[in-house]
């Protein structure tokens, strides 16, 4: 069993240079909180590694085992960068908790002492969230942004359904709707004509249903459904677009690029309702 004050203590620990830890500067721009299932955990990992220097912020990772005992395990750690022109450091923190039986339904009380105060919090959810579940509704109420990949939901128009509910209670960031942006910016290209047009949206589950939901509500018409296919394509009058040649982007960058924004994304609740419509 871990307390929050031992966790205190050891990140006191390592600001101060006291036992092994050499002293740093730390920096943070935000609290960064994952929710990540044990089936998650080394993509997160991974992500997280790769996230660190472009976002220095305290990380809280939450690692739901409901079947394990009650109580809560720890393991805090700090990477560190070193500073241009400088011999010192900065460092950011992870803290890893282990949430037994009870506790992974109870994060807001678990976190909340963790903090930062007056810094942004972030949740990265991964998996499709347990749709108003206590630990969702806690972490909902709890940070300022709640980023998703619907790419990891089984059935994302299902999901999209219940997340209507959640937007007048935090900005949600999606990483799925991110992977549409290059193609509505070259669909834009052929307003007003393609208000005219047949289209036709084939594509993986999420990101397809995402830009035919977008074209929708954009041209208000009916949309034929969705093709399935194993990357993005549209067809205007029977007509294929020529597919968008673009770099393969990291899942760290990825999610970089949604640790950017804090105001409502209106145009992607948009297409949200108009998919689960």
């Amino acid at each position: 069993m871990t307390t929050i004050s031992e966790i205190e203590r050891e990140l006191s620990g390592m600001r101060t240079g006291q036992g092994a830890y050499e002293p740093a500067m730390r920096t943070s721009v935000m609290t960064h909180i994952a929710w990540v299932p044990d089936e998650w955990l080394p993509a997160a990992h991974e992500v997280l590694h790769g996230l660190a220097e472009r976002h220095p912020s305290r990380t809280i990772v939450l690692v739901p085992e409901p079947s394990a005992d009650d109580g809560m395990e720890a393991r805090v750690d700090q990477q560190e960068f070193p500073l241009a022109g400088s011999e010192r450091s900065i460092c950011t923190e992870t803290i890893e908790l282990r949430l037994g039986g009870v506790c992974a339904t109870r994060p807001a009380s678990i976190v909340a002492p963790l903090l930062i105060a007056d810094l942004p919090v972030f949740c990265r959810w991964r998996g499709e969230p347990p749709w108003r579940a206590p630990e969702f509704e806690q972490l909902v109420d709890l940070v300022d942004r709640m980023v998703i990949d619907s790419r990891e939901w089984r059935e994302p128009v299902a999901g999209y359904r219940h997340l209507v509910d959640v937007f007048d209670r935090v900005g949600v960031s999606d990483i799925a709707w991110s992977l549409t942006y290059e193609w509505r910016v070259k669909l834009a290209k052929f307003w007003p004509t393609i208000a005219e047009q047949e289209i036709r949206v084939r594509g993986p589950a999420a990101e397809a249903s995402l830009l035919r939901a977008w074209l929708g509500a954009r041209l208000r018409r009916a949309m034929r459904p969705v093709e399935s296919a194993d990357e993005l394509e549209v067809q205007l009058g029977g007509e294929r677009i020529p597919p968008l040649r673009r770099d393969q982007v990291s899942p760290a960058d990825l999610l970089s690029n949604e640790l950017d924004h804090f105001s409502r994304d209106r145009t992607y609740e948009e297409a949200v309702r108009s998919a689960a419509a």
